[in-house]
């Protein structure tokens, strides 16, 4: 299934990249919600984007919420690393996917935001 989007201004593509380069930032969670607060109504496409870049930050913290008590048996050290790495590859892997103008959609997500 092709999930390429045939035409996106230029502007709409950059505010979908900086959605999940957001964990770049250091605002992984509030910048995507802002920009699909304040674009969803204009571009469809931007939305997509702030939508699954903000569900999948939102994943990955309950994630980590949940590892926190596996820290004091020692094996949620590594499986915190573990998802800091996954974060950080699948928002690249995001950034690419979005810069070529395809939806991407991040595996094991949870969506809250639908």
């Amino acid at each position: 299934m092709d999930n390429t989007v045939t035409s996106t201004s230029g502007s709409d593509r950059l505010w979908s990249i900086l959605c999940h380069l957001s964990w770049f930032f250091g605002f992984p969670i509030l910048f995507p919600l802002i920009v699909f607060l304040v674009m969803r109504q204009d571009s469809p496409y931007v939305a997509y984007h702030a939508k699954e870049a903000l569900n999948f930050h939102l994943s990955l913290l309950l994630y980590v919420i949940c590892t926190v008590p596996l820290v004091f048996i020692v094996i949620g050290i590594p499986v915190m690393v573990a998802l800091g790495i996954c974060g950080l590859i699948l928002s690249i892997v995001a950034t690419i996917k979005t810069s070529e103008n395809t939806l991407y959609r991040y595996p094991m997500t949870i969506r809250f935001i639908s």
